[in-house]
């Protein structure tokens, strides 16, 4: 783990974001911030890939179940996303920190215009010292081109800017586990094993992701170079912890390119 962080994505599940009545848990998220912020003024680039626009969707809409349809989620994200932009906008305000929402599909990483596009942004963003907050569009995107969590995104986000470490958080967990329930401290390469550890996610009002999801975006970002770590939300350290090297949760070591095989070339590309 000695590699310098300059630049860092940190991936916020819609656990983190959710609390009571599907409203904005501002507490944890005001501690989020309350880390990042003296660590962006220091020089630390970080890029937010945050989850929450449905669930926070379904809160306004008084909606108690996820909407099975397709144009009933995009509804929920459109009126999710004003929400979540809205608090990280007031929590980042606290500190004097510009923030920025981009929105992204698939094909803004399969289409090398898009893809370049997307990539000049966000370096003109972090150039400017604003941290960009992305989602998938959820409000436009169609089943054949959703990436479906956004711990993927995550990882094509991290591989897309050449960020040196891939952060990914969430709430109830401070790791990845073992059989034993132990924090398995640091995985050099992920195992058939480790996989049987792993446990889709039990809320499904509130997520489509889980540990799966983390493995697998996990294999896309190592094999592209990038180590990655799943931590705990909750601490109010971890953030540091991670950007200063210090053990915290799971780490992951970068791998070659190839090392799993069910990653396809383009997610390494």
């Amino acid at each position: 783990m000695s590699r310098e962080i300059k630049r860092i994505v940190v991936k916020i599940g819609s656990g983190v974001i959710e609390a009571h009545k599907r409203s904005p848990k501002r507490s944890d998220l005001s501690s989020l911030v309350e880390q990042m912020s003296p660590l962006h003024k220091k020089g630390t680039e970080i890029i937010l890939v945050s989850s929450g626009a449905i669930i926070l969707g379904m809160g306004e809409l008084s909606l108690k179940t996820r909407p099975s349809d397709l144009a009933s989620l995009q509804a929920c994200a459109a009126v999710g996303q004003a929400v979540l932009m809205r608090t990280y906008s007031r929590l980042f305000e606290r500190y004097k920190i510009i923030c920025a929402q981009i929105l992204l599909t698939w094909d803004d990483f399969n289409d090398p215009k898009r893809r370049n596009n997307a990539k000049h942004t966000l370096e003109k963003l972090l150039g400017s010292t604003v941290i960009p907050i992305i989602n998938e569009n959820d409000t436009t995107s169609t089943e054949e081109i959703k990436f479906g969590d956004n711990d993927k995104l995550s990882a094509k986000v991290a591989k897309l800017i050449d960020a040196d470490r891939l952060a990914i958080l969430s709430s109830g967990v401070e790791g990845f586990y073992d059989d034993q329930r132990k924090i398995i401290p640091k995985i050099t390469k992920i195992t058939k094993k480790d996989e049987s550890f792993a446990t889709d996610t039990t809320n499904k009002n509130v997520s489509k992701g889980g540990m799966i999801t983390k493995l697998e975006a996990i294999k896309v970002a190592t094999s592209s170079g990038i180590p990655c770590v799943i931590a705990g939300s909750g601490s109010t350290i971890a953030i540091s912890k991670i950007v200063q090297v210090q053990p915290v949760g799971t780490y992951f070591t970068a791998v070659p390119a190839g090392t799993y095989p069910e990653v396809k070339a383009k997610d390494e590309s």
